[in-house]
């Protein structure tokens, strides 16, 4: 009895060659099995480019990297363009330079979502409330040539009743030269019975030395003797509104100084 226990015991023991080739079997197959789990992780974390969720996905990280750059164009903007706490311009270097203050909306540009028009020269994404737009921006015929001719004699600040979000984009690509010296938005107009009213008394300059150019009466009622009324503009490429401005608006000013 004793002896056939020792057999049976003797026959159950491997050798270290069996035991070394169930060894190997068993890392090959944690290998495919790992193998096999990796390759449905990559499918998930890096799709197909033809699967719906991709696109969104792209589409996602596309709005968040343009987030992140229009961020930093308003950062930019902040500190080059900055009006100070109290929404009034720093005092002029020249006291006796005259200051024009001009609309952005309809007196500059026009500006159009999507559908896409058939004649625009370029595009902002602003991101309006967690939503990014497609603006399509057309320039209104002669603007580059009057911003550079009055940068020359006057301060030049926009001041328009649009989001900051969205105007500082468009005169970031309007403004390439730096012609404007200072911007105002939305958020320094007075809300009159539903209306943005734009108050030149508090933007830190003589009224007998400025002017405002734009298209809505609304946002000059509080001033309108220093305004300088101007057709709207949408889409009009033969539109000669500013081309004609450099001789009359010279003599404009020297009427709003004579009030002194």
């Amino acid at each position: 009895m004793d002896i056939e226990i020792g057999s049976r015991r003797r026959q159950r023991k491997k050798s270290p060659a069996a035991i070394l080739a169930s060894i190997k079997k068993t890392i090959c197959s944690c290998k495919s099995r790992f193998a096999e789990i990796f390759s449905k992780l990559a499918r998930i974390r890096t799709p197909s480019s033809h699967h719906k969720g991709y696109q969104i996905l792209m589409k996602e990280l596309k709005d968040q990297r343009q987030g992140l750059l229009q961020e930093n164009d308003l950062e930019k903007d902040n500190i080059c363009r900055a009006v100070f706490f109290s929404k009034r311009l720093p005092p002029l270097i020249s006291p006796t330079k005259r200051t024009i203050f001009l609309d952005l909306d309809e007196t500059l540009v026009h500006s159009k979502t999507d559908p896409p028009p058939q004649k625009f020269d370029f595009m902002v994404r602003p991101n309006i409330d967690g939503e990014f737009m497609n603006l399509y921006v057309l320039k209104r015929p002669g603007v580059d040539a009057f911003l550079e001719a009055l940068a020359e004699k006057y301060e030049l600040v926009v001041f328009t009743a649009g989001l900051k979000e969205y105007a500082s984009l468009v005169l970031n690509k309007l403004d390439v030269k730096g012609l404007i010296s200072h911007r105002f938005y939305r958020d320094s107009c007075k809300q009159i019975d539903g209306k943005f009213v734009k108050d030149l008394s508090e933007m830190g300059r003589d009224l007998n030395r400025v002017v405002i150019v734009d298209d809505n009466p609304n946002c000059y009622i509080f001033q309108p003797e220093n305004a300088v009324p101007v057709r709207p503009f949408i889409d009009d490429l033969d539109d000669g509104e500013l081309g004609s401005w450099g001789s009359w608006l010279s003599f404009l000013m020297v009427a709003i100084v004579t009030r002194i």
